[in-house]
């Protein structure tokens, strides 16, 4: 028997090779890199080089969901859409309902069961008319990305980082799977194993108190992905840009004198 070709049939081992196949995806994407300090929390993605005709302005690894909370992801683009959109919505939602901004891990808890949970659509008899409304309710049986047929997870996994009302910086993390955890810090997506593996022998709790250094673990965890070439390119032409808006002061400076 193919236990592969359907999500709701285990293995005899244990495995449902659907979602393992998702989480496959997942390490096909850019890297994000999450690191949660003290008072601030720093999300960072590998920027891939976009075709010569493309607007790199429409290729964009991180989303924000409210004024307060933002999302990194890999995996599949268009999943991601998906689910970043349903968050956007119910964020406003929460904020219409509770006049609050929706806190981080209640979006992640969100996010998580959106993962794992489709809407039901339950019908209703209003004024003569069959309508089908769509809501999640889980206190009855529902269809589920893991575990009906014809439907399959979603192909990523998330870095969700923000801060509640009173202040307190957070950091989660969401897979294919519909689990999620909190992280003081983490990476997902191409080589997260080896990124994951620099953060574990860099990460230092007092370093967390300087918002420079967290900033700093975190761009150096990035670059423990990146070819060395690229990172001189890029270090060279950021030098560049400095020179020239130096010189660009120091005529400004000059002619006004």
């Amino acid at each position: 028997m193919s236990y592969d070709r359907a999500i709701t049939v285990f293995s005899p081992d244990g495995h449902l090779f659907q979602v393992e196949y998702a989480q496959e995806a997942v390490k096909k994407g850019s890297t994000a890199v999450g690191v949660r300090g003290k008072n601030m929390v720093v999300l960072g993605v590998e920027k891939k080089s976009a075709a010569m005709l493309q607007d790199d302005r429409t290729v964009r690894k991180i989303c924000a969901l409210d004024d307060n909370v933002y999302m990194a992801f890999a995996g599949l683009t268009a999943d991601a859409r998906i689910v970043i959109n349903r968050a956007r919505v119910e964020c406003q939602s929460h904020r219409l309902t509770v006049e609050d901004p929706a806190t981080v891990e209640y979006i992640t808890r969100y996010i998580a069961n959106m993962k794992q949970v489709t809407p039901l659509k339950v019908p209703v008899n209003q004024a003569g008319l069959l309508l089908y409304v769509s809501y999640i309710d889980e206190d009855i049986s529902v269809q589920r990305y893991t575990q009906s047929n014809g439907r399959r997870p979603f192909g990523i996994s998330s870095l969700i980082m923000g801060f509640d009302f009173d202040g307190t910086p957070n950091l989660y993390q969401t897979d294919p799977s519909g689990t999620y955890h909190a992280w003081k810090a983490n990476a997902i997506g191409r080589s997260a194993k080896t990124v994951r593996e620099f953060l574990e022998k860099n990460y230092k709790e007092e370093d967390m108190e300087s918002d420079e250094l967290v900033l700093k673990l975190a761009v150096k965890a990035l670059l423990e992905i990146l070819d060395p070439e690229e990172v001189e390119k890029v270090v060279s032409a950021l030098d560049k840009e400095k020179e020239e808006t130096e010189k660009k002061k120091k005529a400004a400076t000059t002619a006004s004198s």
